[in-house]
């Protein structure tokens, strides 16, 4: 019988999706579960973005151009000028999600056994994406008492070898919903710029920030312009997370130019999600202010609720529509497994990511889980409840 590649056997599981077996069987005998395990809103897509497939006037779905339609780039370089980052159109390749503007830019620039430094927890699939990439993670611990904070600079550079040739952030923070500030990216571009590395952000959630916080690209960093690539999709911006559309951005055109052959070996980015994510720029301003405004109802609801439970403690983040909470359980991948087996409050029960599974050192977050609050202000106070009624009566409690 033939034998599977070492990339094969290395691939991880998503921790997003690895409960949903458990969370069929629960559903199938007729329980309610409340999905927090996975960053799909239930916001509506924007009509323009909607209205722009329905009456698209085609007779070919043909190919677009490898590095996306032109009229796309030109729209989104407007889009990011008046966010203030200046983008030329140029700067700016199409892709098939921000997962493959990350994985092309790990190929780019990495060789296989090279290294990238991420702070962790971080998103799940960066593990699966350097595992394509033949890309070494190596991690750096925040810690859920600083709220996830950057990690100390001392920290980051003890991390750094001859293999070394990337670090890798998410801004605002999928899992943890922490938002850096100038001052901790500061810190990272002087790290940078003194080891001549890549600085790698993804920047997905930018519209979520809350309590005034306002997002400060790695794109504005002085002097760091061939330096930085980021990552940008129009998943969460625009709940049009099944559309696939992202963007790999750099005013670096070695990197740009490498990318786009990669992006020419795939052909094209998809043609009609391009249609809708190019109709999506075209969203009103109130879209964005309704939706961040029902997002920071969410977020008080759930982190407020959560740290009311005798045991659970969760930081408030900034940012996204995560959260990672510590609980009070002897491991948080058993219990997630036994709110779906095992457990129910009035019919009803809770899907979780166990955060384990965002973290590369193995042990880290064996008591925390990853909760997107991307459900109705309704089912996540019930979801509360459920919560704090399993912890009442789960057997590996531990205080």
């Amino acid at each position: 019988m033939p034998k599977l590649s070492q990339k094969a056997i290395e691939m991880p599981a998503s921790p997003i999706r690895k409960l949903v077996p458990y969370a069929e069987t629960a559903k199938a005998k007729g329980k309610i579960v409340y999905h927090l395990n996975i960053g799909q809103p239930d916001i509506e897509t924007p009509e323009v973005a909607l209205n722009a497939i329905k009456n698209m006037d085609r007779k070919v779905i043909e190919y677009s151009h490898s590095a996306g339609f032109e009229s796309y780039r030109n729209g989104l370089s407007a889009y990011y000028k008046k966010t203030g980052i200046n983008v030329n159109p140029e700067d700016i390749l199409i892709t098939t999600g921000g997962s493959e503007a990350l994985i092309f830019g790990f190929m780019v620039t990495c060789n296989p056994g090279d290294e990238v430094i991420i702070p962790e927890p971080f998103y799940a699939n960066y593990n699966g994406f350097a595992v394509m990439a033949g890309v070494n993670v190596v991690p750096v611990i925040s810690t859920i008492e600083t709220g996830f904070a950057l990690p100390p600079v001392e920290e980051i550079e003890k991390k750094i070898t001859s293999k070394t040739k990337a670090i890798v952030i998410c801004n605002p923070g999928n899992p943890t919903g922490y938002l850096y500030s100038k001052e901790e990216l500061e810190q990272l571009r002087a790290i940078v710029l003194k080891h001549d590395l890549i600085l790698f952000a993804d920047e997905v959630y930018r519209e979520f920030c809350y309590d005034g916080a306002i997002p400060f690209s790695v794109m504005n960093l002085d002097g760091l312009e061939e330096n930085v690539i980021m990552i940008d999709s129009v998943s969460k911006r625009y709940s049009m997370c099944g559309a696939r559309i992202g963007a790999l951005i750099t005013k670096n055109k070695e990197i740009m130019a490498a990318a786009l052959k990669f992006g020419q070996a795939r052909l094209s980015p998809p043609t009609i999600d391009q249609i809708a994510s190019e109709a999506a720029l075209n969203t009103p301003q109130s879209y964005f202010d309704n939706v961040v405004a029902e997002y920071v109802q969410r977020r008080n609801i759930m982190i407020e609720g959560l740290n009311k439970i005798p045991g659970v403690f969760c930081p408030k983040p900034s940012g996204a529509f995560y959260c990672v909470a510590k609980f009070p359980v002897d491991d948080a991948e058993k219990f997630c497994q036994w709110l779906l087996e095992d457990f129910e409050f009035e019919g009803q029960t809770v899907m979780m990511a166990p955060a384990n599974g965002f973290y590369s050192t193995k042990g880290a977050g064996q008591q925390e889980a990853r909760i997107a609050y991307v459900l109705n202000q309704d089912s996540l106070s019930k979801a509360v409840i459920c919560l704090e009624e399993a912890l009442k009566v789960y057997p590996g409690r531990t205080v």
